[in-house]
């Protein structure tokens, strides 16, 4: 996609120096700065503070650290090493576990010396097959949104789109997930609108998918998170996608906190309530959700306090709790599978289900 109109991604191979550079997303929409990555614990850093986040862009770059950490020792003790340092950075992400695993599967037959180089031939493999699994489950949540179109009693107006936090090409290496179909068919002419809920407390919604949609020219506007139920209820809303950072064997979904809220409204007034994933993203061995998935408890300060500009453009943390208030700050919550209407995967859209999941892996 797009910067200032100049084609990126969110995470870029240098090849000539092996190293990595990402969009430092803890500065967005205000700044526009890039990191380099060369070390393991650069990666790891980036992924802890949510420099980088959005599942399959953390597995992409859970795959480069382990190409830095091999080139540094690739003993199978080193590996195993930085696999937990890399795995213990988010507990909710299935694609960082996965990731991690597909690079330690390919380097594990090759002599030590060798390893390194067959570690950062996976990491470009995992990024290139990113871009190309998210523009097909673009492809295939476009044909849902001609759907509801040809079905607005006006055809001509706007397709509106609710979305909660960020799926967009930012959150992966290119196109996105839950995005990736708002963008392909506003590409496509077709009229859309995107309602985009704030998503406190980091506010990925106000400071990272809007700035995304106005990047690329698409009509949004920004909503605070408790206006969604009333958007629905009021029928302006004519579908909702999200994206997930796990998806059980069962069809429920992990996403951020606030996604479960957005489902019951959804549900409530009959305005489908789509999930786009990759297949990386369905973790096999779980299926209730609600009791299995490991939520991410974060800090208090992202609760009580709230980041931006001040009057004179510079950046600054503003306290808005009285000092010392507790707080809690679950990352994410779980989305049991029956309200959801579909997944949609680079496969296609299937059911949320055990038979319809098992099917499509049968499958493929």
């Amino acid at each position: 996609m797009k910067i200032h109109g100049q084609p990126h991604r969110a995470i870029e191979a240098d090849h000539e120096r092996r190293i990595a550079r990402i969009v430092d997303q803890t500065v967005l929409p205000h700044e526009v700065a890039w990191r380099e990555l060369e070390t393991l614990e650069d990666a790891a850093e980036a992924i802890v503070a949510m420099r980088v986040r959005g599942a399959p862009l953390i597995g992409a770059t859970a795959a480069f650290g382990m190409f830095f950490a091999l080139r540094e020792d690739a003993s199978d003790a080193a590996m195993q090493h930085a696999r937990a340092a890399l795995h213990a950075t988010r507990p909710t992400a299935v694609n960082l576990r996965w990731a991690l695993d597909r690079v330690i599967l390919a380097v594990a037959s090759f002599a030590p010396e060798n390893r390194a180089e067959a570690a950062w031939s996976e990491a470009l493999a995992i990024c290139e097959e990113d871009v190309r699994t998210n523009h097909a489950i673009g492809r295939h949540a476009l044909e849902l949104f001609r759907s509801l179109q040809a079905k607005k009693a006006d055809p001509s107006a706007p397709l509106n789109i609710m979305t909660h936090c960020n799926a967009g090409w930012i959150a992966c290496v290119d196109w996105g997930t839950a995005i990736s179909p708002i963008y392909q068919a506003h590409d496509a002419g077709m009229k859309v609108h995107v309602w985009v809920s704030e998503t406190r407390p980091r506010g990925q919604g106000a400071s990272l998918t809007a700035w995304e949609l106005r990047e690329h020219g698409v009509p949004h506007t920004l909503i605070v998170d408790n206006n969604a139920g009333h958007l629905i209820q009021r029928g302006l809303v004519d579908l909702v996608i999200v994206g997930a950072d796990r998806v059980t064997a069962q069809g429920d979904v992990a996403n951020k906190i606030g996604t479960y809220l957005k489902a019951l409204a959804a549900k409530e007034h009959d305005v489908p309530f789509y999930v786009a994933i990759p297949l990386s993203t369905i973790d096999w061995t779980m299926t209730d959700g609600v009791r299995d998935i490991p939520i991410e408890q974060r800090s208090a300060r992202e609760v009580t306090h709230i980041p931006g500009l001040n009057a004179q453009g510079h950046r600054e943390e503003v306290l808005i709790a009285p000092a010392g208030t507790p707080a809690r700050n679950d990352g994410f919550d779980v989305t049991p599978a029956r309200f959801v209407s579909a997944l949609v995967t680079e496969h296609g859209a299937v059911e949320a289900s055990a038979k319809a999941l098992a099917g499509l892996r049968a499958r493929v």
